[in-house]
C-alpha cells in the first residue's frame, strides 16, 4: 500500500517582483513621450539605472516608463540628499515612542 502525499505546493512569483536591495522600480506615466523621458533623464543623472523601458499608457494616448534606479550608488545631488535624509539613532527611538 502506498500513502498519498500531497502535491508540492508552487512558490508563487509574483507579478512585479521586488528589486534587489538597495534598488527602486520606478514607473513615470506621462501624457507625452518626452515629459516621460526628461524624467527619466533626471534620475539617471542622480542614480545609476538600467535601460528605460517604455510602453503606451492607456487608451487616451501616453506613454509609461519604467527603470531601476540603484540608490546604492548615487551621484550628484541625490547623493547629498541621501545622506542628509538618512534617518539618526534620535530619530528612529522616537519613531518607536522611546
Amino acid at each position: 500500500m502506498t500513502s498519498a502525499r500531497p502535491a508540492p505546493t508552487p512558490t508563487p512569483t509574483p507579478a512585479n517582483p521586488v528589486p534587489p536591495v538597495g534598488c527602486a522600480d520606478v514607473r513615470v506615466v506621462a501624457a507625452s513621450p518626452e515629459t516621460a523621458r526628461r524624467v527619466a533623464e533626471v534620475l539617471r543623472h542622480c542614480f545609476d539605472s538600467t535601460e528605460q523601458r517604455s510602453y503606451p499608457a492607456g487608451r487616451e494616448g501616453g506613454t509609461r516608463l519604467h527603470l531601476t534606479v540603484d540608490t546604492t550608488h548615487p551621484a550628484g545631488p541625490a547623493q547629498s540628499w541621501l545622506t542628509t535624509s538618512r534617518p539618526t539613532a534620535a530619530d528612529r527611538s522616537q519613531d518607536d515612542g522611546a
